[in-house]
């Protein structure tokens, strides 16, 4: 459903006090866990009124995680109506008046009205906080043989003598999408995207990957030209906004593993640390009247 985005004077979307104010009720948006999406990218919030989202505005975050806005004037009748606040990220210059997929947080008001606790769980949002999600991985270069192999990372569980997911991950809601990473010498780069824990990720092998064999249908990669040696590095498998220009990680990043330990091959699998309760941002809408 297509609806009109609210437009505020600027005196008054970015600041009550400014020409005296809007005189009505306004909603103070506090954030934590939030990142800076760059130039293309920014964050808005909705108002579910009556099954029907209404902008309740835009703001960005800077590096150090600084909303550039925390009050956003708001109607009696919306606020009257509304039932939920969710919170997207949508594209600077949007020409779409709807919410994009992308739904990060989501909280419904309580009972008093007074204000919504939101988290990535809610139903309106990623609808999991991913405390269920593990991962193992081993260290080879399967596109390369073995005399390279700790240059490669593979989400494989080869335990039971045969190869199958290393990774259990729910499934996600449009607008999202998996992705692995390794960082060396402090520097990201990615194993590819996926969206199922069987099959191969984006780009296979990768673009560095050997020409010896094919790579195995699981999410991973080779490093082999250029060579990238892992060991002493970090794993992440990170969570990720479909429409993604970043060359690093998004703030999603439910598991970790730092650093890499060097055993290579399936009988050296490592353990990946679930790290979700720490990352996942949450906010606080607080209706002012």
């Amino acid at each position: 459903m297509k609806f009109k985005k609210w437009v505020f004077p600027a005196c008054v979307a970015a600041a009550l006090t400014a020409c005296g104010g809007h005189g009505g009720p306004s909603l103070n948006v506090q954030m934590v866990g939030l990142e800076n999406l760059g130039a293309t990218s920014v964050y808005e919030g909705w108002l579910l009124v009556n099954g029907t989202p209404k902008s309740a505005g835009r703001f960005t975050v800077n590096d150090q995680g600084v909303m550039s806005q925390n009050s956003f004037p708001v109607s009696d009748a919306d606020l009257v109506a509304a039932t939920a606040y969710v919170l997207t990220i949508e594209p600077q210059n949007d020409t779409d008046p709807g919410p994009t997929k992308t739904h990060l947080l989501a909280g419904d008001f309580d009972a008093a009205r007074t204000q919504a606790n939101l988290n990535v769980a809610h139903a309106a949002a990623l609808g999991t906080d991913f405390s269920s999600a593990t991962g193992k991985f081993f260290l080879a270069t399967p596109t390369n043989g073995a005399s390279t192999a700790d240059q490669g990372i593979w989400w494989i569980d080869a335990s039971s003598g045969k190869a199958q997911a290393g990774l259990t991950l729910p499934t996600l809601p449009a607008g999202w999408v998996y992705e692995g990473w390794v960082v060396v010498d402090g520097k990201p780069s990615s194993t590819g995207r996926f969206t199922s824990v069987t099959g191969a990720d984006s780009d296979g092998g990768g673009a560095a990957a050997g020409t010896a064999a094919a790579a195995p249908p699981f999410p991973g990669q080779d490093f082999i030209n250029p060579a990238k040696k892992l060991p002493g590095g970090m794993a992440v498998i990170s969570i990720e906004p479909e429409q993604d220009n970043s060359p690093a990680p998004f703030l999603l990043k439910p598991l970790l593993t730092n650093p890499i330990l060097s055993g290579t091959g399936p009988s050296n699998a490592q353990t990946m640390v679930n790290q979700a309760s720490k990352v996942n941002p949450k906010g606080t809408v607080s209706i002012v009247r």
